[in-house]
């Protein structure tokens, strides 16, 4: 049916666009200019607060300050709860005239004392004071230890609604007094005290106190605001302001991190809080442990360790594939390609371009004969194994191959047989695994970390959840190209697949020696930097734009101290753990054998 009544409200044309699209006509043919567009459509200038379009405005100037004050004594100021636009204002005044004014205003507070003494009074307590701190900037002064500076500080809060604004107002109020700062509202000001805080350098209010340089020093801003998120895990107390770092990896572009400190400065002790505070949260952890570190955490809490050494039944298979089709990433292809940087580790990582090419062709040919090919049908087939490659590699006519194979022969039939070469038996099913390649040769275990990582990831894509996946002592992988790029690459493909990826390292020249080091630095959207040595120092400051006070800082930081980068913030952070985490995951030797004999006597009791 057709009707001739209104439009439906949808199909009439948006007011705001019709205003919109009239002032843009108007501005393009010089009848508006730049300012009549982004200016509010109207002010309102009131007795102590201004109305700017629907928000309300109101500036504060200070008029008391402490008589005694620390570094970073306006950090509450700095770290107000609400909005808050602050403006400082510093005028040098010439020496010459301030020594005139304090000559004469000590006379005056002196004569005012000697008449009260010879009235028979007791002299002024607060004048006396006076008259000490005025000889004593007299004295600085006049040596050329002290400047003298005219200071004004200026603040304006803004709210929705005038009830709102009254609310902020005593807060700042009430938080500005327990520090000692006495403001108040620009009354019959407002319009010039907006002005004041705007940042073109303008003190329409000119209402200032007078400091010398020692105490003009402390004003300066220069404090770090909190970093404190809603949601999160407690990483530590900020030491600049004492509030608490809470923080949600997962929250941000990815969730990898990278920890760089000496040894003994308390990175293995700050990243096994993080685990088990993860496991409250709900997110899986997975740990390759290089030295145990991780072995009492895991079998406390009821983790799987798994110890991987010639004796251990405990097994994994590096050709094993997820079966899982997904439609932006060719799996086999990206199996072939990490198992190609694993056959360069075990044969020694040096090969020449023809070497390449017949290990290339090998691996696809070793899984051609299981019939797996790039269709994801075949992938859930039985995988080959080692010996399939190795004997494809002597079937195949060129000379190269059967060197090839007979450099792999060692993890087949001599000393390093029976590690590499089995079946999976290992199934990531507990929320907390640990990897241990402790009992492994040293030359065997950049190999194993390398094939842990692989099969970690090739069960991480059959089961998406929010993971993290710990690699300490990272300067393993980087040692090699291959396993290098190998790491670089899990990290930039891990936030698909809800995997958080921490590489820990105390070895920070070879770590950032790598171009696939500082990328991996690059890709973690968390950072945390410990006490460093003088040597690594100069590096990390290059890298990540450090001032030289933060330099001094990471040379002599304790233990558990330092600093946490995420995103465009950080902050100064000191780990902390309760009394009973902090037994869980100590490594200092006099705890913990003090916690053996302990735990002896326990069991003979009992």
């Amino acid at each position: 049916m057709l009707g001739f009544g209104k439009k439906k409200k949808e199909d009439q044309p948006d007011q705001n666009i019709i205003k919109e699209n009239e002032a843009l006509k108007q501005f393009s043919e010089g009848l508006l200019d730049i300012k009549d567009i982004i200016a509010p459509s109207a002010i309102e200038v009131d007795f102590n607060h201004m109305l700017i379009g629907s928000k309300y405005f109101r500036t504060y100037f200070a008029s008391g300050f402490p008589r005694f004050v620390s570094s970073n004594w306006l950090s509450p100021l700095i770290n107000f709860d609400h909005p808050i636009d602050i403006s400082t204002f510093y005028y040098p005044v010439d020496s010459g005239l301030i020594m005139q004014r304090l000559r004469r205003k000590i006379a005056e507070m002196e004569a005012t004392l000697s008449l009260e003494v010879e009235a028979g009074k007791i002299p002024d307590a607060t004048v006396k004071v006076a008259l000490e701190d005025a000889k004593e900037l007299q004295n600085t002064i006049a040596s050329g230890k002290e400047k003298f500076f005219h200071y004004a500080l200026y603040m304006t809060i803004r709210a929705d609604t005038l009830k709102e604004l009254e609310k902020i107002s005593r807060n700042l109020e009430s938080t500005l007094a327990s520090i000692g700062i006495i403001v108040k509202i620009a009354t019959l000001q407002q319009e010039q005290g907006l002005q004041s805080i705007l940042p073109i350098g303008l003190d329409k209010i000119y209402l200032t106190r007078n400091m010398d340089t020692t105490s003009i020093a402390t004003t300066f801003p220069f404090v770090s605001s909190e970093l404190t998120m809603e949601e999160g895990m407690l990483y530590g107390i900020n030491k600049h302001n004492r509030s608490l770092v809470i923080f949600d990896r997962f929250s941000l572009q990815n969730a990898n991190m990278v920890v760089f400190a000496t040894s003994g400065a308390g990175k293995s002790y700050m990243i096994k809080l993080e685990a088990m505070r993860s496991l409250m949260l709900g997110v899986d952890v997975i740990v390759i442990d290089p030295e145990k570190e991780y072995e009492k955490l895991c079998n406390t809490i009821g983790g799987e360790y798994i110890s991987f050494s010639q004796d251990s039944s405990q097994k994994l298979n590096p050709f094993e594939l997820s079966g899982m089709f997904d439609k932006e990433e060719d799996e086999l292809r990206f199996k072939i390609l990490s198992l190609h940087g694993l056959i360069k580790l075990m044969i020694g990582g040096t090969t020449s371009p023809e070497e390449d090419a017949i290990i290339d062709r090998a691996l696809i040919l070793t899984y051609r004969e299981k019939g797996i090919t790039p269709d994801p049908a075949t992938h859930r087939k039985e995988p080959p194994l080692l010996e399939d490659l190795y004997k494809i590699l002597k079937a195949m006519a060129e000379k190269q191959a059967h060197q090839i194979a007979d450099r792999l022969s060692k993890y087949l039939k001599g000393s390093a047989s029976g590690i590499f070469d089995q079946k999976s038996s290992v199934e990531l099913r507990n929320t907390f695994t640990v990897f241990s390649v402790r009992d492994l040769a040293e030359e065997l275990r950049p190999i194993a970390i390398y094939m842990m990582l692989d099969y970690v990831w090739t069960r991480i894509k059959k089961d998406k959840r929010q993971r993290l996946m710990i690699i300490d002592e990272a300067w393993w992988m980087m040692k090699y190209e291959d396993s290098a790029r190998f790491l670089h690459s899990l990290t930039k493909r891990a936030r698909k697949y809800g995997l958080g990826i921490t590489t820990i390292t105390q070895d920070v020249e070879d770590f950032l020696s790598s171009d696939y080091g500082k990328a991996i630095v690059t890709n973690s959207a968390i950072q945390i930097l410990m006490k460093q040595s003088a040597v690594a120092v100069d590096k990390l400051k290059k890298l990540f734009y450090l001032s030289e006070g933060e330099k001094l800082f990471l040379l002599s930081a304790g233990i558990g101290e330092g600093l946490f980068f995420a995103g465009s913030n950080h902050v100064a952070i000191q780990v902390i753990a309760s009394e009973n985490e902090h037994n869980l995951v100590t490594t200092n030797p006099k705890e913990t054998i003090f916690q053996e004999v302990e735990q002896i006597e326990n069991q003979q009791k009992a």
